[in-house]
């Protein structure tokens, strides 16, 4: 009796398993848990991204602001730079307390009206390469907490680098037929501007190099004399050639960017400069390195 309910029990449990002639398969009364896991992270983490793009887009838009504002002024009216900055702001959703910090900041004042004290974080980034990072802020202690912590989860130390570069005015002339390096440089020459050197960049923009205390003065002077527009006008840290650094490996490079995009959200932080320059990492990861560094 014992053998035949056992021949009966295999039957019905071999019965629930096998499949019907037509192919289907069998069911199952368990949650598909795995899947939906998946699919929930998989929608966390595109949405992770597509927030931190926002935020990045947002902190270089603001950035615009401030240096329109550094250029010509805060009266949008009277500065085409500014609103055509104020417009892309706008477009892209900033937040209106964003934009009016930016324009104080433009003017070395907090939101509170408070002034702006300017200072300088230099340190060392793997493999080697030199970083310095200029701010504007009001609450300095803090800021300067923030950013070493940044470079010591990077792998690097805050160490002295400045002599690795030198300080320069750089202005940057919007594009016009008729106008390139060569009648810039003639110009600069007979305004005895204290012009360093003229070169032109990737998108075919003068850029005119100067002694730090001559920038504003070349870039008007060159600008009214021309009848061009500035872009950009700045004190910069330029990389002596002899200290440079190649990058050449990819996954010290993604490092590297990983910390500039912190480094970029980091209220006050006004421009990054290294002594880098490309090796064997792809064109594609090299443009995006260069896009977060001023020099």
């Amino acid at each position: 009796m014992k053998s035949v309910i056992s021949l009966s029990t295999s039957l019905f449990r071999a019965s629930r398993c096998a499949p019907p002639p037509w192919g289907s398969r069998c069911l199952s009364s368990s949650a598909p848990l795995w899947s939906g896991h998946s699919k929930w992270a998989t929608i966390k983490h595109d949405k992770g991204k597509n927030d931190k793009a926002k935020s990045q887009t947002r902190t270089l838009l603001t950035k615009d602001i401030t240096n329109a504002v550094k250029i010509g002024g805060p009266d949008a009216t009277m500065n085409p730079r500014l609103a055509l900055a104020l417009q892309k702001a706008k477009k892209n959703a900033v937040p209106k307390a964003n934009i009016e910090a930016a324009i104080a900041r433009g003017q070395g004042l907090s939101p509170s009206g408070a002034a702006l004290e300017s200072i300088t974080l230099e340190a060392i980034l793997p493999p080697a390469v030199a970083t310095v990072i200029e701010c504007q802020t009001d609450t300095k202690l803090k800021l300067l907490a923030d950013l070493r912590v940044l470079v010591k989860d990077a792998g690097g130390n805050v160490s002295p680098v400045g002599y690795m570069f030198e300080k320069k005015g750089r202005t940057v002339f919007r594009k016009k037929d008729g106008v390139g390096v060569d009648e810039v440089l003639e110009s600069a020459l007979e305004a005895d501007a204290g012009v360093l050197d003229v070169t032109e960049d990737a998108e075919g923009r003068v850029v005119v190099y100067t002694e730090p205390a001559e920038t504003t003065t070349a870039a008007e002077t060159l600008a009214k004399g021309l009848g061009i527009e500035i872009e950009d006008s700045e004190i910069i840290w330029d990389p002596n050639e002899d200290t440079k650094v190649t990058l050449d490996n990819e996954e010290e490079a993604i490092r590297l960017k990983g910390f500039l995009d912190e480094v970029q959200e980091v209220v006050g932080v006004q421009g990054v400069y290294t002594n880098w320059s490309k090796g064997n990492i792809s064109d594609e990861l090299w443009a995006e390195l260069k896009s977060k560094v001023a020099v």
